[in-house]
């Protein structure tokens, strides 16, 4: 009931080469075919996701003879080809040619992929508008300041023009006197008016001589130097998040999805992770960025980043993520297809020889590029700025994100390195499991007997063989020193004795004799 088209059509069935009457529905991207209008159920269906639809002419066997034949001659046929393989075409005939236009027409619009991209489009037209809107708000913002100053200057130019009238009728009498003034006067007064133009033209050249060559001008020049130099840097970062998507994640997605996929899905999502997302960002703040050096000399950036900073807590899950998307990057090049694949990717010459790994490392110095750029701002930015709040807040949130992102990294870091020195020992180890056991180094000992009153005594770290050394391998973490043995297959064995040392518990004393 819900379809965008409905009606009788003749289908010729594949086996026997006849034509059945069915009552079909075509709903979004799939074609429904019943018995008869009042079915319950249907009989059949099929999805029209790339399938093309065209108008062919009548078979060549209805082209004359009996009445029948003249009938089935007036029928309008169009085929549906499906682009799925082994699919065979669906043939059908209606009576009315415009009918049959409006059914062709229809399942040409059938496309799930097309309502995609005309929402794409709207989107991006829509984030454009958006951003028209926020300008023409300021814009309008400016222009009632500027009316409402324009206002009160009317009044007081009004109220001078009043004060000068009433002198002008106080000396009328004088200026009557002065009309029959002598005319070597008047050349003497045009010399002087002359003279007075010459030297205040003059004067105003040596003042902007004068602030040409001060420090404040100096410093303003290097200002707009940094914000110059920060619309190339966004530009060219941009540019790269644009390559590191278009010519690797989204191929890769497509190559995960083919029938002898290289990558796994989870792959991809592992080592690109928000990559999208955060290329969309930065778009919109580079269009930013662009439209107020539009603006120019009226430069104001200090809004940009109130909108830019909410937003740069997606960084937290990547920056937290990029040593794991590295090693999962590592694991799939043992794969031969995924590699032949990834150096096809890596030769396209917008990567300019640069590898995958170049480009998920950019994000990761992209917050403290901010962080650089803006103390440079605010040392060529003077204290009574409009500006140098806004701009000392937005630096004081880069940083703090960017000690929160350091201290998670580590700390993700510290639980892997962690969790792999677990795996490597054959008996696990619960201790490691803790999150507040931070990893300090690992290395080979010698374990030797202890000595005590010229006979070799028991060992106390574990039974060791009196007769000679036994290397160990030793870790040491915040709370607790691992001592292990490695069997001969290279696997790590903690000793039953002693294997497990609490540090709170231990006493170190350092040897000072050789013997």
């Amino acid at each position: 009931k819900e379809g965008t088209k409905r009606g009788y059509l003749s289908k010729k069935t594949a086996e026997t080469n006849r034509w059945h009457e069915k009552w079909f529905a075509l709903y979004q991207n799939v074609l429904f075919y019943f018995e008869g209008e009042q079915s319950a159920r249907p009989a059949g269906m099929y999805m029209l996701e790339g399938c093309n639809c065209e108008r062919v002419p009548a078979p060549k066997g209805c082209a004359a003879g009996s009445a029948k034949d003249a009938a089935l001659d007036k029928q309008h046929y169009f085929t549906v080809l499906f682009g799925h393989e082994g699919q065979k075409p669906l043939e059908l005939r209606c009576e009315d040619e415009v009918d049959g236009d409006e059914w062709v027409e229809a399942i040409h619009q059938a496309s799930y992929s097309d309502i995609l991209i005309e929402r794409e489009v709207l989107m991006q037209k829509y984030i454009h508008l958006v951003q028209i809107v926020e300008t023409e708000k300021i814009a309008a913002n400016q222009l009632r300041h500027q009316l409402e100053d324009q206002d009160t200057e009317i009044e007081r130019l009004k109220s001078e023009i009043i004060a000068l009238n009433k002198t002008k009728e106080r000396m009328r009498p004088y200026q009557g006197n002065q009309e029959e003034e002598d005319p070597d006067i008047k050349k003497i007064k045009k010399v002087q008016s002359f003279m007075r133009g010459w030297l205040c033209r003059r004067k105003w050249k040596t003042i902007v001589q004068d602030y040409i060559c001060s420090p404040h001008a100096e410093s303003m020049r290097k200002r707009n130097q940094i914000v110059f130099n920060m619309v190339e840097a966004e530009s060219e970062y941009v540019h790269q998040l644009y390559v590191l998507v278009n010519c690797f994640l989204r191929p890769l997605r497509m190559a995960a999805s083919s029938k002898k996929p290289p990558i796994s899905h989870d792959d991809v999502s592992s080592i690109f992770l928000n990559s999208e997302t955060i290329m969309f960002l930065h778009e919109i703040f580079h269009q930013g960025l662009k439209a107020r050096i539009a603006n120019w000399p009226t430069l104001i950036l200090a809004d940009l980043f109130d909108i830019l900073l909410p937003m740069l807590n997606i960084y937290q899950e990547f920056v937290r993520n990029h040593q794991y998307s590295l090693q999962v990057l590592a694991n799939c090049k043992q794969n031969r297809d995924f590699d032949k694949l990834l150096k096809q990717y890596e030769a396209n010459p917008a990567c300019e020889g640069r590898m995958l790994e170049t480009f998920l490392t950019y994000p990761m110095f992209q917050i403290p590029r901010y962080i650089i750029t803006l103390h440079e701002l605010l040392a060529h930015t003077p204290h009574e700025h409009v500006e140098r709040k806004s701009l000392e807040f937005a630096k004081s949130k880069l940083e703090e994100l960017s000690r929160v992102m350091h201290d998670e990294v580590s700390d993700t870091e510290n639980i892997r390195k962690n969790l792999a020195i677990e795996r490597t020992i054959v008996e696990g180890c619960d201790i490691l499991l803790d999150t507040s056991q931070t990893f300090i180094r690992q290395g080979s000992l010698i374990q030797v007997p202890s000595v005590e009153r010229g006979k070799l005594s028991k060992v106390r770290l574990g039974s060791l063989s009196l007769k000679k050394e036994g290397e160990r391998q030793c870790f040491l973490f915040t709370k607790h020193f691992l001592i292990c043995t490695r069997s001969s297959g290279g696997k790590l064995h903690l000793l039953k004795t002693g294997g497990v040392l609490s540090l709170i518990e231990c006493t170190l004393i350092e040897e000072t004799d050789a013997s």
